[in-house]
């Protein structure tokens, strides 16, 4: 469950944050246009059924290790965002990557 928690929350992190501000740079490998590619597939409301390709690329990049570090951020913003954490967390599996092992 902090699995799901620390990829929900990193995906909503870096969508508000990168939201807000004009050109910022990518956050743990991962820019928001990369996050966008995934928020369907990680959707509360009517998810895509699997990731598309385009979004397992970007996660492919991403440092899983970093992402990890941001479990325990969700809280609110998953609600606004409409993010799952279950399906947040499973995305990597889905596109066929592993979570670091010390991601708890």
């Amino acid at each position: 469950m902090a699995k799901v928690k620390a990829l929900a929350a990193l995906l909503l992190a870096m969508v508000v944050a990168l939201t807000t501000m004009e050109g910022a740079h990518a956050i743990c490998g991962m820019a928001n246009e990369d996050f966008k590619l995934c928020q369907a597939a990680a959707s509360v409301n009517d998810p895509t059924d699997s990731p598309s390709a385009e979004c397992c690329a970007a996660l492919g990049k991403a440092d899983l290790g970093c992402i990890c570090r941001y479990r325990g951020v969700a809280g609110i913003w998953m609600r606004i965002y409409h993010i799952d954490p279950s399906r947040a967390m499973a995305l990597p599996g889905k596109c066929g990557l592993t979570m670091p092992n010390n991601c708890s």
